[in-house]
């Protein structure tokens, strides 16, 4: 196991490498981050040639990726080229925003498809696998920036109308959130509606692999077999079919940690959350180059976990996957 941890590891770095280069010299030929300045008529000519000797931005692209690479060893991804901040002071913030908007996400698509999935495989045709099957289709057919708009518009009405505050619709925090229990409700009621829409579309795959794979393993042999030893139904289901039914949708969440990042630069641009995602949309248009590679090179590296923990969780489920 150690053995095949490692060699992925090494793997993963040439990929970095190529990835990061070509994600560079793309973003770098293609944005502009002095544009708006230029575009001012009382902006001296001079000004702008200094601040692009400083970022070097006058030089090749091949060039400008060695001084990136050198930047991000040295000096945490270097500063901003308008503003002149240091980048990873912002980049973590934002980066724990995100994880706690992320980690919520991925938690209730897991229980909610395991428990919907193994329900639908083990009622095969009875009223809820229809009605799982049905509010399945529904939720890959819903656009994410529609739902979290909608959602909004439902809340809002019912704090204005009524006067009831259910759910916040925009924002990380109030005001004042207040210590300790009271923070923390208020940090829910702030993600709630944010997670429902980054799950909406998961749940609605994650229960499909579920209930397939478990259709698969309900009736194999050494199902039939566990039932035939005079094992309770619920412990056949769970000890025996489960775990086998975990595998495909083990593989499948590892996989998908790259949509949930993607998917938040839509979610927390309607909800107005300062994560990676809004962090990164404010990057791109202001043509922040070094800004878009940090969190670009951050989303690859845990991308690259991510499917390593999910090959290690797999032969964990199943001893009879080698990953040595």
């Amino acid at each position: 196991m150690l053995t095949y941890v490692l060699r992925r590891l090494l793997y993963s770095i040439p990929v970095l490498v190529v990835s990061s280069f070509l994600i560079f010299a793309f973003v770098a030929t293609t944005t502009d981050p002095l544009e708006t300045v230029k575009m001012q008529p009382n902006v001296n000519p001079t000004s702008i040639a200094l601040v692009e000797r400083q970022n070097h931005l006058n030089q090749p692209v091949i060039v400008r990726y060695g001084y990136w690479v050198r930047d991000a060893f040295t000096n945490s991804f270097g500063r901003t080229i308008l503003g002149d901040r240091p980048i990873l002071p912002d980049l973590v913030s934002r980066f724990w925003v995100t994880m706690q908007l992320i980690i919520a996400a991925q938690i209730l698509s897991l229980l909610v498809a395991v428990v919907v999935g193994v329900y639908s495989a083990i009622r095969q045709y009875s009223l809820f696998d229809y009605a799982s099957t049905t509010l399945t289709f529904l939720g890959l057919a819903v656009p994410v920036f529609w739902l979290g708009l909608i959602l909004q518009i439902v809340f809002t009405t019912i704090f204005v109308k009524w006067h009831v505050r259910i759910f916040y619709t925009s924002g990380l925090n109030s005001v004042a959130p207040g210590h300790g229990f009271h923070f923390f409700l208020d940090r829910i009621q702030h993600l709630v509606l944010p997670v429902i829409t980054l799950t909406t579309i998961t749940i609605a795959t994650f229960s499909r692999f579920m209930r397939d794979s478990m259709l698969e393993v309900v009736n194999a042999d050494y199902v039939r077999t566990a039932r035939a030893k005079g094992l309770m139904e619920r412990r056949v289901i769970i000890r025996h079919a489960l775990r086998n039914a975990l595998i495909p949708l083990v593989t499948l969440a590892s996989l998908s940690f790259g949509t949930f990042f993607g998917g938040t630069v839509i979610t927390e641009t309607i909800y107005g959350l300062p994560g990676m995602g809004r962090y990164f949309i404010d990057a791109l248009n202001g043509g922040e180059t070094y800004v878009i590679m940090a969190w670009l090179m951050v989303t690859s590296a845990l991308i690259v976990l991510f499917n390593l923990v999910g090959d290690i969780l797999l032969g964990v489920l199943d001893p009879k996957i080698r990953l040595d």
